[in-house]
């Protein structure tokens, strides 16, 4: 440590930073029917089932929002991407 209190790296060892996790978000629309949103919800998302996806779309509809996936960047982006062109109104990604 140096004297400042700050710690140094030495040179050459790199520092891991964690991978950025995203959240995907559904909001409540009046375009959407709940099959639709269910359907889309069960196709897109891995390990979703039809009793979640009712969930979700009920929580939807009642709370303007949900979050209906979390993970690493890459896959919050296919699915955002996925739902979005599926027409579902999607929040923009918001950090985990």
């Amino acid at each position: 440590m140096a004297a400042s209190g700050v710690q140094t790296i030495p040179a050459g060892i790199r520092q891991r930073q964690r991978y950025p996790h995203l959240r995907v978000v559904v909001l409540d629309d009046d375009v959407n029917t709940f099959q639709h949103v269910v359907n889309c919800l069960v196709r897109y998302l891995p390990g979703m089932g039809p009793d979640r996806a009712w969930e979700l779309a009920h929580q939807i509809d009642s709370e303007g929002s949900a979050v209906v996936w979390s993970g690493p960047q890459e896959q919050a982006e296919l699915y955002h991407q996925q739902l979005s062109q599926e027409g579902l109104t999607m929040a923009p990604l918001e950090r985990d």
